[in-house]
């Protein structure tokens, strides 16, 4: 091992307490929704907002006009980030158009929904009194967040339009993505009630109120928190994932989900919630504890597994620079994590609008060289990003290196130009306890 190795590898364990960024201590509580009519308010708020911006972003990316539409049941991406609260799809066909710079006292923003060639004749009308000479339409073949339109509804709107203005169609890549991408100053409140509303569940869910060691399975608390988000009124957009981690189970679904949790285990979530068009991801782990032990008998190894994990969301948070492509990111990240002294893996995600969301990506857990495309694509700041990644730490007492996966939401801050937890991050680990008089046979490895 290089002596900058060693150096960093010393410094791990105190980087976490030497962070300048506020980690979250107090007990995450469930936070309540409000009731639905106030919820549609607030969307219909951030969405005005939002829309807002267009007309500077057209500005940005030297684009005249930009054109959407749809039909019922056959979206574009983009339409989910901009209707009303009360609409839960397309009707008939639903046709928007921006304006970056109107003439005349003509308005920035046109929608039609309309089933007749009557919209064709309006746009065209608008066409020839603004003579845009740029109209962009969300074509990319490989993004999402700029492919949405259909190539039926392609054809039918040059078609429909003519030749004169089909001339004029462009794609511009990064207008649809930003716009998806930005999150409004009026998000964060909720956003971080969120996120702390999916804390509480998973410190409920790894606690002894829900595991009865040797008798739950994963499976089981996977179900009990899918049913406690129900309950809450929020909802999810993926299945919560459980495992018991052992140095084979990663990714999580290739554990076994039924076979139950037992004293020394160390289980592993990954868990986010849904509500007031936002989500949430996040990964923390908990240990099972052998009755009458306390947090004082959690296996040091343990601990220094965690620690290294949060040495490496440090890492990434501070590569993270606006402007900087994906690509560049995790290039700086991953050689910055290997001159510590840390073997691990990084894949971050834009999240909040869509859990997986608009924007560069830093990483997939197969390409740690590069991601093609969305790792191309430069930073935005105003976004939400999930800080996903593992770092690997060899457990003696298991005689095996263990991947210790953590997962949390960072929102970019205009006033510190840095990245921050929206809520926290795990730096200890969820204890299951058992009182020392409730024993249960098991056969845990710690």
């Amino acid at each position: 091992m290089r002596a900058s190795q060693l150096v960093g590898l010393a410094t791990v364990l105190a980087a976490t307490c030497c962070s300048a960024t506020t980690v979250s201590r107090k007990a995450p509580q469930l936070q309540t929704l409000p009731p639905l009519r106030e919820q549609a308010d607030i969307v219909d708020s951030w969405t005005e907002d939002r829309k807002a911006l267009i007309p500077g972003l057209l500005r940005k990316y030297g684009v005249d006009a930009w054109l959407m539409s749809q039909r019922e049941y056959a979206e574009d991406t983009v339409f989910w980030a901009l209707k009303d609260a009360v609409q839960f799809s397309a009707r008939r066909r639903t046709t928007h158009l921006f304006l970056a710079s109107p003439k005349n006292g003509a308005k920035s923003a046109y929608s039609w929904i309309d089933n007749t060639p009557a919209v064709w004749a309006e746009l065209r009308k608008i066409f020839e009194e603004q003579q845009p000479r740029s109209i962009a339409l969300n074509t990319h073949p490989e993004i999402a967040f700029a492919s949405g339109l259909h190539a039926g509804e392609l054809e039918t709107i040059a078609t429909s339009l003519g030749e004169e203005w089909a001339d004029r169609f462009v794609l511009e890549t990064m207008l649809p993505v930003e716009v998806v991408a930005t999150m409004v100053p009026g998000r964060l409140p909720w956003y971080r009630r969120m996120q702390e509303t999916a804390w509480a569940i998973i410190e409920e869910a790894f606690s002894e109120k829900v595991i009865v060691p040797g008798k739950s399975t994963p499976q089981d608390i996977e179900w009990w928190m899918r049913e406690k988000i129900q309950s809450l009124n929020y909802t999810t957009w993926f299945q919560p994932g459980v495992n018991i981690m052992t140095e084979d189970t990663f990714p999580a679904e290739d554990s076994d989900g039924n076979r139950p949790i037992k004293y020394g285990d160390l289980i592993h979530t990954d868990f986010g919630v849904t509500a007031l068009g936002l989500n949430t991801d996040t990964q923390h782990i908990g240990y099972v504890l052998y009755p009458g032990e306390t947090e004082a008998n959690v296996p040091k190894s343990l601990i220094e597994g965690l620690k290294k994990v949060n040495r490496l969301q440090d890492i990434v948070r501070e590569n993270m620079k606006i402007g900087m492509t994906g690509n560049e990111i995790l290039k700086a990240s991953v050689k910055q994590m290997h001159d510590e002294g840390l073997e691990g893996k990084i894949y971050c995600h834009p999240t909040g609008e869509w859990g997986h969301s608009a924007g560069t990506v830093i990483g997939m857990t197969n390409l740690q060289d590069g991601v093609p495309v969305l790792g191309d694509l430069p930073l935005l700041k105003d976004t939400y990003y999930s800080i996903e990644l593992f770092a690997e730490h060899f457990v003696p007492e298991r005689n095996r290196t263990l991947k210790f996966a953590q997962e949390e939401d960072v929102y970019w801050d205009a006033e510190t130009e840095s990245w921050e937890w929206v809520y926290g991050r795990q730096e200890e680990y969820l204890l299951v306890r058992t009182p020392a008089e409730a024993i249960l046979e098991s056969s845990g490895e710690l």
